[in-house]
């Protein structure tokens, strides 16, 4: 079992369950779009979010920020020791950092406001860091973030989050199961730059879902270029998929000339409807009788298309047959009497 560190009100690490993180995209001391954005993704079910730190300004705006905010909050920070401290003087639940890019008192320094605040440091490296280049790219990467982890323990400091990144799968992969080898500390997994919508899901859900399947892993963010909403979204659905998360799962056909409904747009719908349900339930949608009963059967909520309209069914047994402008509502009241018998 992995050593566990408290980062704010969530724990990481040790027996706690993964949890889903990311990162704002406004300028920090913007402090109305900051916590603008971070309530988004709250509402999206993000549990630890971070922020940029570039100047003394985004520093002091944290404390202003985490007044108005329910998660914690980590600042990022890339070379000033100055602005670290500031941003643990601020409030920061944890910080980011690149020891290598300080000198030993600064280290020192910054280490010294972490521990006399009880805060975490999660340090690692991608690929635009690492000190060394050899034929294993994916080795240099972790040996780079072990080194920032001894620099650390060096200062007697054990409150540790590691992190490896590569915009290469494979390479995200290898590297993080080497790390979990040779550390117990807490594991934060992502691709870094990992593209644009598509690109950007395919290979976070990969890296990060082999390496959950390994039981390596104790946070997560999934980097997507834009609105960090959506890596939130991907992040819990990446969770629900390998049941480490309870949730609604909606299934769907992959739809042919016998759909009868709008599959696509009828499970987003569903999918925007019930995301906030933190039970594990299935719901298919099909788009016809013909085999999407049988083939939804194992849900435990599901509509099939009809020529006029649809059924719903539950546990693979028709209860009513709808307009198909109802759909939604009838599913809503078959889904509260799942949750009730749950309950029970």
């Amino acid at each position: 079992m992995r050593k566990s560190v408290k980062v704010g009100k969530v724990v990481i690490g040790g027996e706690a369950p993964v949890s889903v993180q990311s990162m704002t995209t406004t300028k920090t001391a913007d402090v109305e779009k900051t916590v603008s954005q971070i309530k988004s993704l709250e509402r999206a079910g993000c549990e630890i979010v971070r922020v940029a730190v570039q100047d003394e300004e985004d520093a002091k705006a944290i404390r202003r920020i985490k007044e108005q905010i329910e998660i914690p909050l980590v600042a990022d920070i890339q070379f000033d020791y100055r602005l670290a401290i500031l941003s643990i003087e601020n409030g920061a639940d944890k910080i980011r950092i690149n020891p290598g890019n300080m000198s030993r008192d600064r280290l020192k320094d910054v280490v010294a406001a972490a521990k006399g605040k009880g805060i975490p440091i999660r340090v690692g490296a991608n690929v635009g860091s690492i000190k060394r280049r050899t034929s294993e790219r994916w080795k240099d990467l972790a040996e780079s973030a072990l080194e920032e982890v001894r620099l650390l323990e060096k200062e007697g400091f054990y409150d540790i989050i590691v992190s490896v990144k590569s915009s290469d799968v494979l390479e995200t992969i290898k590297a993080n199961e080497y790390i979990a080898e040779k550390v117990e500390y807490p594991i934060h997994l992502g691709v870094t730059e990992a593209g644009v919508s598509e690109t950007a899901i395919v290979k976070s859900s990969i890296a990060i879902g082999h390496l959950l399947l390994k039981n390596i892993g104790d946070t997560i963010r999934v980097s997507i270029s834009g609105d960090p909403v959506r890596e939130v979204i991907v992040g819990k659905k990446i969770l629900i998929a390998l049941g480490l998360r309870e949730g609604v799962e909606v299934i769907a056909c992959p739809t042919c000339g016998r759909a009868e409904i709008d599959v696509e747009n009828m499970a987003k719908m569903i999918e925007e409807n019930f995301f906030h349900v933190q039970k594990r339930l299935k719901i298919a949608v099909m788009g016809c009788v013909v085999n999407g009963i049988g083939e939804g059967k194992d849900a435990d909520l599901g509509v099939a298309g009809l020529r006029d309209g649809a059924v719903i069914f539950v546990k693979g047994e028709i209860k009513e047959r709808v307009s198909k402008e109802f759909v939604l509502e009838r599913l809503k009241y078959y889904l509260n009497e799942l949750l009730e018998e749950v309950e029970r």
